[in-house]
């Protein structure tokens, strides 16, 4: 059984681009170019009622009809693991991830994660994120705690990554970064890359980057540290992480980016995702509480300040 058909009409600003080209910047990240080729060759993209070719230069007025094939039976495994729901309706859910959950398999992790734990509360979730990330619009961090987006209907994933892409959902962090910030606010607009010196790192990187915009408010400052409210501009890998260190104050207990500490992990937290509806068109925005471990580190923090005294 194949998946509900998804239609465009060529305007103006997209005539002339090649086939492949328009759909990869009208799909979701997850189809890259060649995965779209694969698709046009497999006889899922119809152009004006025919099947399309990757290299046809679009007209104003065309129809692009795309099918995206039912996704291949998962390998993964449904986990009655507990699940903190703070919404749900036919189109999507809104998740509160513990620090510690990752949130798709990967190598080493194919057990235990957020994916496994949606497959079994959920009996349909997105296919477009492919077999080992149904549902997944977007992710964070194992060791960062707080709020995710997943998509139940391929229609959702589309009309939410799009906003991801256009850079209108609104993300809040909480973090807890080492040393008094000075700037009782200010903007972080760098660009980030891999590390060339270590792969499994990003770093502020400005020959093979993205563009990155994180910008910040101090909530509250301690002895030797400082709590800020960030919202992201951009969302790349580890921005805020990476954004921080660049500034002189890494997030404590961020082992991969500066040091380690009694709080475990990074002492970061997707406190606020807000988003249009892609059903209903209505804006929705969800929050989250700070989890212990970062109540217990914010409280032992004023308590210094308190024994200074």
């Amino acid at each position: 059984m194949e998946r509900e058909r998804l239609s465009f009409k060529i305007t103006d600003g997209d005539a002339g681009k090649r086939l492949d080209k328009y759909l990869v910047e009208r799909l979701p990240k997850e189809f890259s170019r060649a995965h779209i080729q694969k698709l046009v060759a497999e006889g899922h993209i119809i152009l004006n009622g025919a099947v399309g070719r990757n290299s046809h230069k679009l007209l104003i007025g065309e129809i692009v009809d795309v099918t995206i094939p039912a996704p291949v039976a998962s390998f993964m495994e449904p986990e009655d693991i507990p699940l903190k729901i703070v919404y749900e309706d036919k189109e999507l859910l809104v998740v509160d991830k513990p620090a510690g959950m990752v949130v798709h398999p990967a190598p080493g992790n194919y057990n235990g994660t957020l994916v496994n734990a949606l497959l079994y509360h959920c009996k349909d979730l997105s296919g477009i994120g492919g077999v080992a990330k149904p549902g997944v619009v977007h992710r964070i961090d194992k060791d960062t705690s707080g709020l995710l987006l997943v998509a139940k209907t391929d229609k959702a994933h589309i009309a939410l990554a799009k906003q991801f892409k256009d850079k209108t959902i609104r993300r809040v962090y909480i973090a807890i970064v080492k040393g008094r910030v000075e700037l009782d606010t200010g903007s972080v607009d760098l660009p980030i890359g891999r590390n060339p010196k270590d792969r499994l790192k990003m770093a502020i990187n400005f020959e093979d980057s993205k563009d990155a915009i994180t910008t910040y408010k101090v909530l509250e400052r301690f002895k030797d540290a400082t709590m800020l409210r960030l919202v992201l501009g951009t969302g790349r890998t580890h921005q805020i992480r990476v954004h921080m260190l660049h500034i002189g104050h890494p997030i404590v207990g961020d082992e991969k980016y500066g040091y380690k500490d009694i709080i475990g992990r990074q002492a970061l937290h997707a406190k606020t995702i807000g988003f249009i509806h892609p059903k209903t068109g209505k804006y929705m925005e969800f929050s989250s509480e700070l989890p212990e471990d970062m109540l217990k580190l914010i409280k032992d923090k004023r308590a210094l300040i308190k024994k200074a005294k």
